[in-house]
């Protein structure tokens, strides 16, 4: 009998957060990724790459990265709690250990710390421990070359899951997601998640493809996705300059983006400028700072918006 074909996963989390909302919010899946789903493509995929049998392929370890609010926080944060032991139950239901970093605290914004050092050091050692053959990292960054080139020294093969898109907001802005070429042309496997996605070549791929995401939630009773109202059509500001950096609070939040309070008008921003909380977290009459923009079909929006919430005693302490 053929020996086990062992496989180790390793997500960057905040990046695939940013891809799972994409698929939600601004593709026409309109559904979120699905770690299960994900994991019985990789195995399957690493089968076919690999030449053995998908009964031989098992991942046999797998871990997930990101910053996150503290408790004190995140109550705050109205559900925030409660979905993060939603996606916390998900990922231990796949056998997925969790690496939770406290998102750090610098004059108001919130940020990701060391996530991706700490990233590399689990992903090489793991491997040096347990001898995966396969390595699977779901990232983009070109900054994990390095490792790759160490997992490849192990005699480990590495397979990068990737992602390619753009798309443009409600508001005319151009969004851009590009997984970096080194990275890609390190890995032993790169694959290109968004080409298989949008372009299945039969009906084979396309059951692939439908497993890779969850089940599709149900719609509205109307069937048809709210998108912004003509009445909030923005207009020049009656003050502040382009680029300026302000502070206001949100006015309303819907699928994916929201409007933050700005008279005469409300200001538009998408779901990937928000910089230092999830989209998720954030609530109506959250005060935010944001940078005013023009998109790119010229109406006014808010850009790279920061929650400016309270700093935690430790936090602030940190900062002296």
């Amino acid at each position: 009998m053929p020996e086990l074909t062992k496989i180790g996963v390793f997500y960057d989390g905040n990046y695939f957060l940013h891809v799972s909302n994409y698929y939600n919010y601004d593709h026409p899946q309109r559904r979120r990724l699905s770690i299960t789903g994900l994991h019985h493509f990789i195995e399957a995929r690493v089968s076919e790459e690999e030449g053995v049998p998908l009964s031989r392929c098992k991942i046999v370890d797998s871990h997930y990265f990101r910053g996150r609010l503290n408790a004190t926080e995140a109550q705050q944060r109205g559900s925030a709690l409660y979905y993060d032991r939603v996606f916390d139950d998900i990922l231990m239901s796949s056998g997925v250990t969790t690496h939770y970093s406290p998102l750090r605290s610098s004059h108001g914004r919130r940020h990701e710390k060391g996530i991706d050092v700490w990233f590399a050091l689990e992903a090489y050692e793991q491997t040096a421990l347990r001898k995966f053959d396969v390595v699977v990292l779901i990232a983009s960054d070109g900054d994990y070359v390095p490792l790759v080139r160490k997992l490849n020294s192990l005699g480990s093969r590495v397979m990068v899951i990737g992602w390619d898109f753009e798309f443009t907001t409600d508001s005319g802005s151009g969004m851009v997601t590009r997984t970096s070429q080194d990275l890609l042309r390190e890995a032993s496997y790169p694959l290109a998640m968004s080409e298989l996605i949008d372009h299945p070549k039969n009906d084979a791929e396309r059951r692939v493809v439908d497993s890779l995401f969850v089940t599709e939630k149900k719609k509205e009773s109307n069937g048809v996705e709210e998108k912004p109202s003509a009445s909030l059509v923005l207009e020049d500001p009656v003050d502040g300059e382009i680029g300026e950096v302000m502070e206001s609070q949100i006015f309303s939040l819907k699928g994916g983006y929201g409007f933050i309070t700005y008279p005469p008008n409300n200001l538009f921003f998408h779901h990937t400028n928000v910089k230092n909380v999830r989209f998720e977290d954030l609530l109506e009459g959250d005060p935010v700072e944001f940078t005013l923009a023009h998109s790119d079909k010229g109406k006014l929006v808010a850009q790279d918006v920061y929650f400016l919430g309270e700093l935690e005693e430790d936090d602030a302490s940190e900062q002296e």
